[in-house]
């Protein structure tokens, strides 16, 4: 009985080295950033690995056009390629550690 035991260990064990790296991935992701852009670079967006938006560049000729639904369409773009971009690398990262393995809530 007690290699039951022990083999359960073992994988409490994994499991918190696993969460820790997860953890350090996830700290690490935050401090990444990628950029999406739109309308041939008229709108750009920098996202960090936390989908949070932290710069927005507006090309001064699509406000000067006045075209303010193009404008929403362009920053929409912007940012949805932002944010996909930033969740790529954070599915990268969480690949690395899974090692493909799809656990509910990571990946």
């Amino acid at each position: 009985m007690s290699k039951g035991i022990g083999g359960i260990g073992d994988i409490m064990k994994q499991a918190q080295e696993m969460q820790g790296r997860l953890a350090q991935v996830q700290a690490e992701a935050a401090t990444k950033t990628v950029d999406g852009s739109a309308g041939g670079g008229m709108v750009n967006v920098t996202v960090n690995g936390r989908l949070e938006v932290l710069s927005l560049r507006i090309d001064r000729q699509v406000v000067e056009g006045g075209d303010i639904e193009m404008l929403q369409d362009l920053i929409i773009a912007a940012l949805n390629q932002g944010i996909r971009a930033a969740q790529k690398i954070m599915a990268d990262e969480m690949t690395k550690i899974t090692g493909g393995l799809k656990i509910p809530g990571l990946t």
